[in-house]
């Protein structure tokens, strides 16, 4: 059984954004070899809750906890949550002009698991870009920068795959892509699963989780949870949407 310590616990979480109340007791478990859906309406909160677990500052907590190896982070910075072994892909991934995706990959990369690890970098590198159909003058690019929606997404897979985080958070990873790019994606995302890495998946549709399997289901409406299952919660919200539940 795994250890309490080693899953993020959050506690009747409360947030703002730009004054305006978005959370309103979010309480929600992140288990150590699960992965954990949550679904809801545009505006229910899922990426606010995505951004406060990584610390970005522009959300403001008003309430409640997040417990992560005995402290609580709210206290933490983002970096400081990165060498924790949190990671965050995000819904709309930033560009990065003038860092080139090589520089970005390895600097990151000794940032999070020091020199020692650098000597297997390339190798590691070499073997996700092909299973990410990735050619190497990807890496020649800026980050991000004149990239397509689906390049963005495997970028954030290919980080995820190299960096190797203990929780991961995928916000809408699904948006915008074709159907080649999810299942390549979800393949990869199935492949780095593990008893010893956890996952948050947000999202709002039922294809994602059609290849990803979720051992949890929750369903986030008005800044609260308000229904949990499993994947036959999935299908219910596919046939009868949202309105059922607020």
């Amino acid at each position: 059984m795994t250890n309490n310590k080693n899953n993020i616990i959050i506690k009747n979480l409360h947030a703002k954004v730009a004054g305006k109340t978005v959370l309103n007791g979010v309480d929600l478990k992140l288990r150590l070899g699960k992965l954990v859906a949550l679904m809801g309406p545009n505006g229910s909160g899922k990426s606010t809750l995505a951004n406060i677990l990584m610390g970005n500052p522009e959300y403001e907590v008003t309430g409640g906890q997040i417990i992560w190896q005995g402290k609580n982070i709210l206290k933490k910075s983002i970096d400081e949550r990165a060498r924790m072994g949190l990671f965050l892909s995000f819904q709309y991934p930033h560009e990065l002009p003038g860092v080139n995706m090589y520089e970005f990959l390895s600097t990151s990369f000794r940032i999070l698991h020091g020199d020692e690890a650098m000597k297997d970098f390339d190798t590691k590198l070499t073997n996700l870009l092909q299973k990410f159909k990735l050619n190497e003058k990807f890496l020649d690019r800026n980050v991000n920068v004149g990239f397509s929606g689906g390049e963005k997404k495997k970028n954030e897979m290919l980080q995820l795959a190299l960096f190797d985080p203990k929780f991961s958070i995928l916000d809408e990873t699904d948006s915008g892509l074709d159907i080649d790019a999810l299942k390549l994606i979800a393949k990869n995302v199935n492949n780095i699963r593990t008893p010893n890495n956890g996952f948050l998946v947000i999202t709002h549709y039922q294809r994602l989780l059609n290849f990803l399997k979720p051992d949890e289901v929750h369903v986030l409406v008005n800044g609260k949870i308000v229904k949990s299952g499993g994947v036959e919660l999935v299908k219910q919200l596919e046939k009868k949407g949202y309105d059922w539940l607020k």
